[in-house]
């Protein structure tokens, strides 16, 4: 055996990071990660905090976290502040208004194409979801239906079948599911969650048996009642949920 063979390899630093798919699960973890901790306001708009003190909440190694904020500021739903560190953007109203009219042409779009498109296998998932649904209506935790929503949404996004879509809509849907978290959570009279499961599940429905017109008509009374929710919460709500930051000036 020559002299080459034997002579053992040196070691990178490639060989010390993990397979590259492994690398991308890590990235995608962290960030739905942070993501679910902004909905449940775990990080409350408003609040500051450094890299790692996100390193530290989500368990989560330098490289994810930084890949996961840079996505979250473009979906402007952390700013980084130069030499200040990192803010979870406080929620304003009238702006989320306005991208809920955004949201609500797009989700047109998207769903017509669902329900122009969806194959065989994407109408059983919806009519299995839909079953889901009804069985679970008046027992689902707002949890567990934000859990089933995200998917609801994954769903419809593979129906349409045109990838760029979800890039614009995820941070959208990420935005309102936040909205109804603090609803259903800190509204005094909040009517449940029946309303807005009966509402997906209409839009489930129309999609799975591919009626176009019924399915846009439906997504359009879901984008309805969620608007309903900013005329409460606009004069009731403490504006300390939407920005913790203002909580020292509201006590003074």
């Amino acid at each position: 055996m020559s002299q080459r063979a034997d002579r053992p390899r040196l070691v990178t630093a490639e060989d010390a990071l993990p397979p590259r798919r492994n690398r991308v699960n890590l990235f995608e973890l962290a960030y739905q990660r942070i993501e679910e901790m902004l909905v449940r306001c775990e990080l409350p708009p408003g609040r500051f905090l450094a890299m790692q003190d996100l390193q530290d909440m989500t368990g989560f190694g330098r490289t994810p976290v930084h890949h996961a904020v840079n996505r979250l500021a473009a979906d402007t739903l952390i700013v980084i502040r130069p030499r200040h560190g990192l803010q979870i953007a406080p929620i304003d109203l009238a702006r989320e208004r306005v991208l809920l009219h955004l949201r609500r042409d797009i989700e047109r779009f998207v769903i017509r194409l669902a329900a122009e498109r969806a194959g065989p296998s994407h109408r059983n998932q919806m009519l299995h979801m839909e079953r889901l649904l009804r069985e679970r209506r008046d027992g689902l935790t707002l949890s567990e239906f934000n859990t089933l929503d995200r998917r609801i949404d994954q769903m419809v996004l593979s129906a349409a079948g045109e990838p760029f879509l979800e890039h614009t809509l995820r941070p959208l849907h990420t935005l309102f599911r936040r909205i109804g978290f603090i609803y259903h959570t800190h509204m005094t009279e909040q009517p449940g969650l029946a309303g807005t499961i009966d509402h997906h599940l209409a839009v489930l429905n129309a999609i799975a048996t591919r009626h176009v017109e019924r399915a846009v008509a439906a997504s359009d009374a879901l984008i309805a009642f969620v608007d309903g929710m900013f005329d409460e919460m606009e004069t009731r709500l403490d504006p300390s949920l939407l920005d913790c930051s203002v909580e020292p000036l509201l006590a003074t």
